[in-house]
């Protein structure tokens, strides 16, 4: 069963995905991405870029030509390789595909509308049996 971890109280959400898929790939796992709207899946891009300060975090478009080679791809819709292992959900609602991974990671900011969805989708997990790791960014460092 998909083990499911709720990241929450990020500051800059996007910033939290850019951390959580380093920290997936310094221990070997393969990443998608899910971000269904292009504008907030077109930040992202740019962000990976440019974080951390001083490097970069290796990704690509789900569909791109390098996306075999690449560790953290980037998706609009349900398609994803078959060797990838964690699903990160930037979706309002809950991935129709989250099943097929071995892990499910949500990201949470602070904004209320993000933070009410997240309760829904935490309560729709619950709902179907999954158990649910916590984790506040808040009381965390980096």
């Amino acid at each position: 069963m998909t083990t499911v971890e709720f990241h929450f109280n990020a500051p800059d959400r996007l910033q939290a995905v850019c951390r959580l898929a380093a920290q997936a790939l310094t221990q070997g796992e393969r990443v998608v991405i899910y971000a269904p709207e292009a504008e907030v899946a077109s930040r992202l891009d740019r962000l990976m870029w440019t974080w951390p300060a001083t490097g970069f975090v290796p990704h690509c478009a789900v569909d791109d030509a390098l996306a075999p080679e690449t560790p953290v791809l980037i998706a609009h819709a349900d398609d994803a390789p078959a060797d990838v292992g964690v699903l990160v959900n930037l979706a309002t609602e809950c991935p129709p595909h989250f099943a097929r991974f071995e892990r499910l990671i949500e990201v949470i900011g602070t904004d209320e509308a993000e933070r009410e969805a997240g309760r829904s989708r935490y309560r729709d997990y619950k709902s179907r049996g999954y158990a649910i790791k916590n984790h506040d960014l808040a009381t965390q460092n980096g």
